[in-house]
């Protein structure tokens, strides 16, 4: 799916705190913006080089040298101990870690194709204990009945649950008596086939540029990833030049402003927090300011909770109606952040929090662990909601946007 929009070229920022936007002159905050140029996005990231096409009567300006520009003085008096003391700890993680938990702007080395055999080694991998249970049931099997029953036990065990085990079943059977398939190698392509037939439906892009600010409200569990990434989808997004702000509005979980505001810094992103207030207050500073400084994507991180926390629920929800005081139609993207491990209870997070908040995506993370990846094929057929993206690790280019083939050649490959 295309979507037009301008392609701004947002000033670099220095990563500040800021208490409330409302203190902040919006005058003194709105940078100048650069010409205006029309194009259009094929999707977020993932797709190259070629990822951002301009239209042909986009002209590239001249390349205009810059005076060189000191560096703004840090004001001691605004610093956080505590936020001091994680970015610290991160950076001496990220510097003796190979893969950096914190990339810099830099690319790494390689072609398009080495990265894209890297993720699908990775994703391979992270899939493997449900791989190895399925591919094993093909291997000199004969096409009876056994084999059906184990298939079924194969399916039930990788978290797909009864109704997208069941819906499998019936396809393939069906489709191995009208195809005439003797062959236990042709039966597990047909299963593969009938795979990404079912994951389909979750595969869209995340479009950007249809809101001026485009504004994402991001929610999930406690431990879900959900802080790091959107870390990591603000990266992403600089990469296709989209300026981003992100609302530290986690105010119940301890440190989580600050782990957010080491993100910012690293990425050179402006967070809006404050020490202690109401959560939707946070959220309708960071959209006004947005709006104020002609930023492109505004994310609003948000308290991880279960869902049966009624009462966080109703918070969450009163967040949803406060950013839209604060934007009309806004929030645009509303994400939950799901953990790969949690199974079926994956299944409930994601009827809960829709019933609630009207899901526009998922972010599927940590499918390198103990994660069986048919949690997938359970979601497509009771709450098929788009899964923009999945995750196989810490590292930047471990999250990737969703694609079914990819998906069941990693899971039947």
């Amino acid at each position: 799916m295309f979507s037009f929009f301008k392609k701004k070229k947002p000033e670099a920022e220095t990563p500040v705190q800021a208490e409330s936007a409302a203190t902040a002159s919006p005058a003194a905050e709105t940078p100048a913006e650069a010409p205006a140029q029309p194009g259009f996005l094929r999707r977020l990231f993932g797709a190259g080089d070629d990822a951002f096409v301009p239209t042909p009567e986009a002209a590239e300006p001249a390349p205009q040298p810059e005076a060189p520009q000191e560096p703004e003085a840090r004001d001691a008096t605004n610093i956080d101990p505590a936020a001091e003391k994680i970015a610290r700890d991160a950076a001496a993680l990220s510097n003796g870690y190979e893969g950096q938990l914190f990339p810099e702007t830099a690319e790494r080395p390689g072609s398009e194709q080495e990265k894209k055999k890297s993720w699908m080694a990775r994703l391979k991998a992270g899939l493997s204990k449900t791989s190895s249970n399925l591919s094993l049931l093909f291997v000199g099997a004969r096409i009876d009945e056994d084999l059906y029953e184990e298939l079924e036990s194969a399916l039930l065990m990788s978290d797909a649950g009864m109704d997208a085990t069941q819906y499998l079943l019936d396809s393939l059977r069906r489709k191995v008596k009208e195809e005439k398939l003797l062959d236990a190698v042709a039966v597990k392509a047909a299963l593969k086939e009938l795979m990404v037939d079912l994951l389909r439906p979750l595969e869209k892009p995340l479009e950007l540029g249809r809101h001026e600010p485009l504004v994402m409200m991001i929610a999930g569990v406690n431990g879900a990833g959900k802080t790091t990434t959107i870390g990591k989808l603000a990266k992403h997004m600089q990469r296709f030049d989209q300026s981003v702000l992100l609302a530290a509005g986690d105010t119940f979980r301890a440190a989580a402003r600050e782990q957010l505001m080491v993100w910012g810094q690293r990425n050179n992103v402006t967070v809006i927090s404050q020490a202690s207030g109401d959560p939707a207050a946070v959220a309708f500073d960071a959209v006004q300011s947005g709006r104020a400084r002609g930023v492109d994507v505004v994310m609003v991180d948000t308290a991880g909770r279960l869902p049966t926390q009624l009462h966080l629920m109703e918070e969450l929800k009163k967040i949803k109606r406060v950013i839209g005081k604060g934007m009309e139609a806004a929030p645009h993207e509303t994400l939950l952040v799901i953990d790969g491990n949690t199974g079926q209870n994956a299944l409930a997070q994601v009827k809960a929090f829709d019933d609630a908040l009207q899901l526009t995506g998922l972010v599927i993370t940590k499918l390198d662990g103990t994660a069986k990846g048919g949690i997938l094929a359970a979601i497509a057929r009771t709450r098929p909601v788009p899964v923009y993206f999945i995750g196989v690790g810490e590292k930047l280019e471990d999250l990737q946007p969703f694609s079914a083939d990819e998906f069941a050649e990693a899971l039947l490959g």
